[in-house]
């Protein structure tokens, strides 16, 4: 049964334009054409399909088991009915691979190798999606808004990968207009029916990690470590960062001049504002650095309390100190791991001279009185 050279011409141009191996295409067609055999046949039939890619010639076997008694007229034969059709001396226990040629195959045959073939091609092409991607989780990504509706939006990542955003994953406030292209968070790759699902983040502190490490050339070498992130997207962040080199400022590297460099990371996240702090491996002073900028006076540990401190500050830092409702303080906490109460502590002050004058009086009034018969 011929196919045709138009299919091996096909198959070698598959390999080329889609890296799809021409062995896999022809075992999976192999594979199709039996079922398709058994349904044009009516039957259970143990079946076996050639194919010769080179010339595109399909050849049917059936195969029967050799018996005295026939049970199943589709998987066996006797010994007499092999020789009735030109297969003789044949005995019980014997396989016998009968050729056929069934009558209109021909047609079925080329419109499942086509049906086999478009299946395979979506098939490889999920596959390789998957294979390149899910090895990037947790990687940076670009992608370009292409549809926004309901509860998620959909990104572009290139001609043939689309990935999800969903609603959780987006920075409040943020638009998400069609054409707009942004930087991701790639969060999760899955195997499914309709093929990869890829989800993208843009409030994951990954994000601002990976955003920290492409801008700032001493992460990207090591010599600066980020040791903890956390963020409200698009509001604030914290960053803890530690240098491993004496002679390099950590806080100063991240920064940039003049804040070129925070401030581009801080740009593609619509603004957020980053802090970037100073790891301490004493929690008490790492607790006083996480509530940057506010100026804290001194923390101390409640003992009553797991993990608990009251950081003390002066009146005019409180407000710094806790945040806008809170947010600075929330963040602090939950960067060191610490539950941080915040209390206020009036600053010693030197005596004016309307304390010494007053106090020149009171105790002059005390020592007439005492004086007086």
């Amino acid at each position: 049964m011929q196919l045709g050279r138009d299919f091996a011409r096909a198959l070698i141009q598959i390999e080329q334009d889609k890296g799809l191996s021409s062995e896999v295409i022809i075992a999976s067609l192999e594979a199709a054409l039996v079922s398709a055999y058994r349904k044009h046949k009516g039957g259970n039939q143990n079946v076996e399909v050639l194919l010769d890619k080179d010339m595109g010639e399909i050849t049917i076997y059936e195969v029967r088991q050799v018996v005295d008694d026939v049970s199943s007229e589709d998987t066996e034969i006797t010994p007499l009915e092999a020789a009735e059709l030109g297969y003789e001396g044949l005995v019980s226990g014997d396989l016998l691979r009968m050729e056929v040629q069934p009558e209109d195959f021909g047609r079925i045959a080329a419109q499942t190798a086509r049906q086999v073939i478009i299946q395979r091609l979506k098939d490889a092409e999920r596959q390789i999606i998957f294979e390149e991607f899910s090895d990037r989780i947790g990687d940076l990504v670009n992608g370009v808004i292409f549809k926004s509706e309901g509860d998620q939006a959909l990104v572009r990542l290139n001609d043939r990968t689309e990935a999800i955003l969903p609603r959780e994953e987006r920075i409040v406030g943020e638009k998400y207009e069609m054409g707009t292209r942004m930087k991701f968070y790639l969060l999760d790759v899955r195997r499914t029916t309709r093929g990869p699902r890829i989800v993208v983040s843009r409030t994951h502190p990954g994000l601002l990690r990976r955003l920290l490490e492409m801008e700032v050339p001493e992460i990207q070498e090591g010599t600066v470590e980020i040791r903890g992130i956390v963020r409200e997207a698009g509001a604030r962040a914290k960053v803890a960062v530690a240098s491993l080199d004496a002679n390099v400022d950590p806080i100063g590297a991240c920064v940039g001049n003049n804040g070129t460099r925070i401030r581009s990371v801080s740009d593609e996240l619509g603004g957020e504002r980053i802090d970037i702090i100073l790891w301490n491996g004493d929690s008490l002073a790492y607790i006083r650095n996480a509530l940057s900028p506010a100026k804290v006076m001194r923390v101390e540990p409640i003992l009553e309390q797991e993990r608990s401190v009251r950081a003390y500050v002066r009146p005019d830092q409180l407000s710094l100190a806790i945040g806008k409702a809170g947010q600075n303080v929330r963040l602090g906490a939950r960067l060191t791991g610490w539950k941080i109460d915040i209390k206020v502590i009036e600053p010693e002050r030197l005596p004016t001279l309307q304390d010494l004058f007053e106090d020149i009086i009171v105790k002059g009034s005390d020592e007439e009185l005492w004086q007086k018969p």
